[in-house]
């Protein structure tokens, strides 16, 4: 699915990308129309605007969502879990593709640097990754299984109707937060657990989404304190529900007892529940803490600039979230493998837009 914020750069980043660009295309000229350099530059240009267009550092905020899916229903994961990640992250790519083909007007009058309208990325070439990437990812879902299918197909759909319809309505971001609350039931149903165990920790991610994108609906004009004040008091509610809510599994086996919010025990004894609870509660205040200063810094001053950073930071807090929710489901070594992606994504956020 296409990320929260899909039409906007952060603070920072607009500058990196032109100058990024710039460098790539040889003193100014672009590569594709022949300018100085363009021989020597031209495959870097192309896939600096590829990246620049797939928004390639969202691309960690993506796993999580299946292996988050895959924790909650007490399972092991195994390869149909991977295909599930692989479907994912096809229908993530067709989102991020097919929202700049269908704001290329939008973004050519207010964001001009974007690989679009700049000419570095044709219109077509965009319009058909999508679909590419559309039907890989459903074609993996469809390897992981009928229930993992039966899952990918409504959330295939809710990408291509937020970009193509929904996107500057008031049900965009409702829309937004299906989907991923979907990717992460695509995790469920994929493992071959129960897939009803998972609706409250895809609620809880559903939530979050929902508060980054309705934040950043404000992103190129700011002036509205009301969406990042809204989307700091959902912060906190998510941190506190997270840590203080556990939800026992039963002794023989690592499922959820009720559709509640899954909890920190685990059939191997009270250790391993002691440390799934001391991960849950340290990655939900990392959570909490990744999101709540960009949000309260937008609520004082909501610029475009600070509110632009808000989004990031939402983006950013999707990955603490996410393992929150695992180590919850008593997985906390595969919760620290989904932290350890927030830095990676960082760091390759410096060269590349994650809006």
């Amino acid at each position: 699915m296409t990320g929260p914020a899909g039409t906007a750069d952060t603070s920072g980043t607009v500058e990196a990308a032109e100058t990024a660009a710039t460098a790539a295309s040889g003193g100014g000229e672009d590569p594709d129309r022949g300018g100085p350099g363009a021989d020597g530059h031209r495959p870097a240009a192309r896939v600096g605007a590829w990246a620049e267009l797939l928004r390639l550092p969202a691309l960690f905020t993506v796993p999580g969502d299946v292996l988050a899916g895959a924790a909650t229903t007490g399972v092991r994961a195994g390869p149909r879990t991977l295909l599930a990640i692989g479907s994912s992250l096809c229908l993530y790519e067709a989102g991020m593709a097919l929202n700049d083909w269908a704001d290329r007007a939008e973004d050519a009058a207010e964001r001009p640097h974007r690989p679009i309208p700049s000419g570095r990325v044709h219109p077509a070439a965009a319009l058909a990754a999508a679909c590419g990437l559309t039907a890989t990812g459903l074609v993996l879902a469809a390897r992981a299984g009928r229930p993992a299918a039966a899952v990918a197909v409504p959330l295939a759909a809710t990408v291509w109707a937020y970009d193509l319809a929904l996107k500057h309505t008031p049900a965009g971001p409702a829309a937004m937060a299906a989907a991923r609350g979907l990717d992460l039931l695509l995790g469920a149903a994929a493992t071959g657990g129960d897939v009803r165990v998972a609706v409250p920790s895809a609620a809880l991610l559903g939530t979050h989404t929902l508060a980054v994108t309705a934040v950043s609906r404000e992103e190129t004009r700011g002036g509205s304190s009301l969406a990042p004040l809204a989307a700091l008091a959902t912060t906190g509610l998510l941190a506190r529900l997270m840590a203080h809510r556990p939800t026992r599994l039963p002794a023989d086996r690592r499922e959820a007892a009720s559709p509640g919010l899954p909890g920190p025990t685990d059939r191997r004894g009270d250790v391993s529940g002691l440390s799934a609870g001391r991960a849950t509660a340290a990655l939900a205040a990392g959570y909490a803490a990744t999101a709540a200063r960009p949000y309260f810094h937008a609520a004082l001053n909501p610029s475009p600039q600070l509110t632009q950073r808000a989004v990031g930071g939402g983006i950013s807090a999707t990955i603490p979230l996410q393992a929150a929710l695992t180590a919850r489901a008593g997985r906390p070594v595969t919760a620290l493998l989904i932290a350890a992606l927030a830095p990676l994504g960082r760091k390759f956020a410096r060269k590349v837009s994650i809006t």
